[in-house]
């Protein structure tokens, strides 16, 4: 069987990962990469024997896939590029930052029968995974994504950055429409937005709170979400799901203090636990190779991108009210 040849482009932190995972792949054969800083390309020479170039195009005729990890600036020009030349690509999220670019990337790969994923890593976490099969009818779902500050990332604030990832698992676990948003936010260390919470209504009357920081010290990734019957806990970092049933609450009164005592059947789901870049490469392959169906609609791919801009939106807009000039 013939080996697919792979390439990316923009090695940097995040496509230095992708280079690392499709090194090890069978039937990948890592073609070439391709970065403007020749710093990230002296770094990936020294690890790894792959042919690299400071203009993407040189990838050209050498690549049947591609990933793209460049800054989100450059996603929609880049990945245009490499559709028109019969290229499948995974492009690291956020699609574009237009809903009409992301509209053209993906009208482009249908025309031109190829495959263009977004490199939403976390639906491959094992408990995202889990997530689906328990989750039925939720009343209210609460994530949040914080961490502290890195320079890493330039020109992105945290709704594009990070918190679309929640956005995107959120509106594939309601399945229904956004009817009503409202988002408080603030820049801390950049002119961007550095924290952010925004509160989701949807037509089938669920509500989900997302909140995603950069200003935090403490690395926080989690996802709660309230039935009727259970409530569900998921820690992404340790790819961990426990799920409370059977909760009583109850006060108890001893001499000089007011005790809060709750009890609850807690089950721990088991977790089958594998790198998500690794299978997001592997399916995103598969489906370039053999036409398999993708896991999320394209549809669906739009509609995250739509409501993360429409949170960004309204942070603008409440921004210049605060601040006029």
């Amino acid at each position: 069987m013939s080996k697919l040849k792979a390439g990316v482009v923009g090695v940097g932190r995040m496509g230095a990962y992708h280079v690392g995972v499709l090194s090890e792949i069978q039937n990948v054969t890592l073609a070439g990469v391709a970065d403007v800083n020749s710093k990230s390309l002296e770094s990936i020479k020294n690890n790894y024997d792959v042919p690299t170039y400071s203009d993407y195009k040189d990838l050209f005729g050498k690549v049947d896939v591609a990933v793209v990890a460049v800054p989100t600036a450059m996603h929609y020009p880049v990945t245009k590029d490499l559709l028109e030349n019969g290229i499948h690509v995974l492009l690291e999220k956020p699609c574009a930052k237009e809903l009409n670019q992301a509209r053209e990337l993906f009208q482009l790969a249908q025309d031109k029968g190829l495959t263009l994923h977004i490199g939403h890593v976390e639906r491959f976490n094992g408990a995202v995974q889990e997530l689906h099969k328990i989750v039925e009818n939720p009343i209210f779902v609460e994530c949040k994504r914080m961490g502290p500050f890195t320079e890493r990332i330039k020109d992105d604030g945290v709704v594009l950055d990070i918190m679309i990832h929640d956005i995107d698992i959120v509106l594939n676990l309601i399945k229904s429409k956004v009817v009503a948003t409202h988002v408080l936010g603030g820049s801390v260390f950049t002119e961007k937005d550095d924290i952010v919470t925004a509160q989701l209504e949807f037509e089938n009357g669920c509500i989900a709170n997302i909140v995603a920081s950069r200003v935090s010290q403490n690395k926080v990734r989690t996802l709660s979400v309230t039935q009727k019957e259970s409530y569900v806990v998921l820690d992404y970092t340790d790819q961990e799901i426990y799920v409370h049933r059977k909760s009583s609450s109850e006060h108890k009164m001893s001499k000089g203090s007011l005790r809060y005592k709750q009890e609850s059947l807690v089950e721990r789901i088991f977790v089958h636990k594998d790198n998500p870049l690794k299978l997001e490469l592997q399916h995103f392959i598969d489906c370039a190779k053999n036409g398999s169906p993708r896991n999320v609609a394209v549809n669906d791919e739009i509609y995250s991108l739509e409501i993360a801009l429409n949170i960004l939106e309204q942070f603008d807009k409440n921004k210049r009210k605060k601040d006029p000039r």
